[in-house]
């Protein structure tokens, strides 16, 4: 590790979540504004969907009713994440971090900005998978793809046994005694 890799992670969250809240808030933008009162938009055959739905619940439309809940939990994990970035030397874990960042903020912009309400919003989801009411697989934003791959990639990292410092988790092997 060499003494600006410190700064170096930090940069990658801290440029790349504005950039995915940025993306994620420009596409809800254009969702809104051209598919409104619309029929879904068919691509691909139908197998990707353009359709605008506003979700008051967290992923999969669950917990509709705890909207100010799920704000307060994205509220902490935004906190979490940011005092984490500073301590990180591990470029995959930057990235991770700052995807799932820039899609929180970008939800909990929704949650805090959006009608019905400061804490109530609705999130605005646009993309949907073979079918357009959301029965295939639940309709998405551009923020819920960068938690999905952010976790992901933190899944990733630590079954390959990556630290948030950068080393590699040693395992320690059993004596017979």
């Amino acid at each position: 590790m060499t003494a600006s890799q410190p700064a170096r992670t930090v940069w990658i969250t801290a440029v790349l979540a504005p950039v995915i809240l940025g993306l994620d808030l420009l596409t809800k933008t254009i969702a809104v504004a051209q598919l409104e009162d619309r029929p879904p938009v068919r691509l691909f055959g139908g197998l990707v969907n353009l359709v605008l739905v506003r979700n008051p619940g967290a992923a999969f439309s669950m917990a509709t009713g705890y909207t100010w809940i799920i704000s307060l939990i994205a509220l902490a994990v935004v906190i979490v994440i940011i005092r984490i970035s500073r301590k990180l030397r591990s470029v995959g874990w930057a990235i991770a971090l700052g995807l799932i960042l820039g899609g929180a903020v970008g939800n909990l912009a929704d949650r805090i900005f959006r009608a019905p309400g400061v804490l109530q919003g609705h999130v605005v989801d646009m993309v949907s998978i073979v079918e357009t009411d959301g029965s295939f697989f639940p309709v998405f934003n551009l923020a819920d793809s960068a938690v999905v791959c952010g976790g992901i990639l933190l899944v990733l990292l630590a079954l390959l046994g990556r630290e948030l410092d950068g080393t590699r988790a040693v395992k320690e092997a059993k004596t017979g005694e």
